[in-house]
């Protein structure tokens, strides 16, 4: 039909679009971040644009559904602005009909929001932790620049001079601040230190020639001191440099279903079971709230809209949160999504319901 590949090509292209605006917005926001972390040597620049790569479909699932609804939004509006939706209803074409068209690119939206919630995502998630626990974080003598103070989580770190391999250091200067109130902090001064490559090791080893260790107790007037021709210094990776892991989003479906049971893990296989189906919801939404005069413009509705969608997204969010904490079962998500599907049929009907609500008030009154 014609005006179904009309309607199709429409949303489709604007959809589009939309979602890559948004996406663009959002991983630039994440690519800053990362050059950031690049900048400070904690993150191998080779890899940045990998890591960009495997959290893409993460940020998707979210994008998606909500570039899906403005691309409607947007759409319907236009046919209203021009005319288009008046020719069409005067041609016997009601708007419901129009959205029954739009059922089967819907249904393609949703299979590929579900493509990428039940697999791509937590594959995304796997490999971006494994590349960034394999060579992305570093800490310790890695950040290190000539003459220049460098803090990372308890040391501090002094160097003034550095080889072009950064595996040789002139005149050290490292501090460690204890862990535990009733430790000493720890102060070293080297003449040189040597980096030492260790296999299967995470930690920075490093070799320290003709210096002096000091052991302060903050607060206490005493300390103790020990002279060194050669000391061998172990610097842990830092915790707070390393990214947010997210076990549970990162495990497969399968994983998923056979620990079901557990609470966090099925507030998990909800989310991705259900959150495809807001794509439907959309539609309604969108065929619901995008009727606009001529005189109003497209985008006087979508503002409001959008809240009203976005709010979906959140109630999703929250019902994901208790079910994790055992408060609510599963069902809590088809719940919400059937009640905001009730919703915008009762939007739908705004018109044929507004009179007969007011007269019933009228009638109420006298």
């Amino acid at each position: 039909m014609i005006i179904r590949r009309y309607l199709v090509k429409q949303v489709v292209s604007t959809s589009l679009v939309v979602i890559a605006l948004l996406t663009l917005i959002m991983m630039g926001g994440r690519l800053i971040k990362y050059f950031g972390v690049a900048a400070q040597g904690r993150l191998d620049v080779s890899i940045l644009f990998s890591i960009i790569g495997y959290r893409l479909p993460e940020f998707l699932t979210l994008i998606l559904p909500l570039g899906f609804f403005i691309g409607l939004m947007l759409v319907f509006g236009r046919l209203y602005v021009d005319h288009e939706m008046a020719v069409l209803n005067g041609s016997g074409v009601s708007r419901h009909q129009l959205g029954r068209l739009l059922i089967p690119i819907t249904v393609v939206f949703l299979a590929v929001q579900a493509v990428l919630m039940i697999w791509m995502s937590p594959w995304g998630i796997r490999q971006f932790e494994a590349l960034t626990t394999n060579q992305a974080v570093r800490t310790g003598f890695d950040l290190v620049r000539p003459k220049e103070f460098i803090s990372s989580g308890p040391y501090t770190i002094y160097a003034g001079d550095l080889s072009e391999d950064r595996r040789n250091l002139k005149d050290v200067f490292f501090y460690q601040r204890a862990e535990k109130a009733d430790k000493p902090d720890v102060m070293i001064l080297a003449k040189e230190a040597t980096r030492v490559e260790v296999a299967n090791e995470t930690a920075s080893i490093v070799d320290l020639v003709e210096g002096r260790r000091y052991e302060i107790f903050p607060g206490q007037p005493k300390y103790t001191q020990a002279e060194f021709q050669s000391y061998r210094l172990r610097l842990e990776s830092d915790s707070e440099a390393k990214f947010e892991s997210a076990e549970v989003e990162a495990l497969p479906i399968s994983k998923l279903w056979s620990n079901r049971d557990d609470a966090v893990v099925a507030s998990e296989l909800g989310w991705r079971i259900f959150v495809p189906f807001s794509l439907i919801v959309a539609l309604a939404l969108a065929l619901a709230l995008s009727e606009v005069s001529p005189r109003q413009g497209r985008y006087l509705k979508l503002f409001p809209a959008l809240l009203i969608f976005a709010s979906l997204i959140v109630a999703l969010m929250a019902v994901k949160t208790r079910v994790s904490k055992d408060e609510m079962g599963i069902a809590a998500y088809p719940l919400v999504l059937a009640v905001y599907g009730i919703a915008a049929a009762l939007f739908s009907r705004k018109q044929k319901l507004a009179p007969k609500i007011k007269k019933r008030i009228q009638q109420v009154r006298s």
